[in-house]
């Protein structure tokens, strides 16, 4: 079992927590969740088995760049990357300032949903982001035509900065400080 590196209790929906990525043992579960449909805007819908276990294990030799899988009950579901936007994803596209912080998520395929659990997955997002004082920021660089998770941001507390063009998708650039996610996070409590 892979060391628990963050958790949180959800008044809710209970125990969700991160463990860093084993790129051989979690290939396969992966694989399943960047390669289905839903995941479309993760960009790895044509990746084969080998491809997902290469990324992830690029990921984790990066000193900018981990991967985590996100435990409902105990249960992987969910999957989280965090970044260093000076010098991956945003590099050259984005003044990044000290503090800043990227990442992306993705909620695991499943055919029987909870309600609140994509929102309850992003508050432990950014809780585990905000809990090193030394991340003043939160970047993000979802697909401009991801309107879900714009919404999803916005209640989060990102504000829009402006659309980029990255090599692979036009991204609405969108920032979160922590005292725009402590507000908002009070609100949506």
């Amino acid at each position: 079992m892979t060391e628990i590196v963050f958790s949180r209790n959800d008044a809710v929906l209970g125990q969700l927590a991160l463990r860093p990525v084993d790129p051989a043992a979690d290939a396969p579960l992966l694989h399943g969740w960047v390669t289905h449909p839903k995941a479309a805007f993760w960009l790895m819908q044509d990746a084969g088995l080998a491809d997902v276990e290469r990324e992830y294990a690029s990921i984790a030799a990066s000193d900018y760049h981990d991967a985590f899988v996100g435990l409902h009950e105990g249960r992987p579901a969910f999957l989280v990357e965090r970044y260093d936007p000076a010098h991956v994803e945003l590099k050259g596209l984005h003044p990044a300032r000290p503090g800043d912080i990227g990442m992306h998520f993705l909620t695991a395929p499943t055919g029987t949903p909870l309600p609140g659990f994509t929102l309850a997955v992003i508050t432990t997002v950014m809780d585990l982001l905000f809990s090193d004082p030394s991340v003043r920021r939160v970047v993000v660089e979802p697909d401009v035509r991801n309107t879900a998770i714009h919404r999803l941001n916005e209640a989060m507390g990102f504000r829009p900065v402006g659309t980029i063009a990255k090599p692979e998708k036009d991204a609405l650039l969108s920032v979160c400080t922590r005292e725009q996610f402590l507000a908002a996070r009070g609100a949506i409590r």
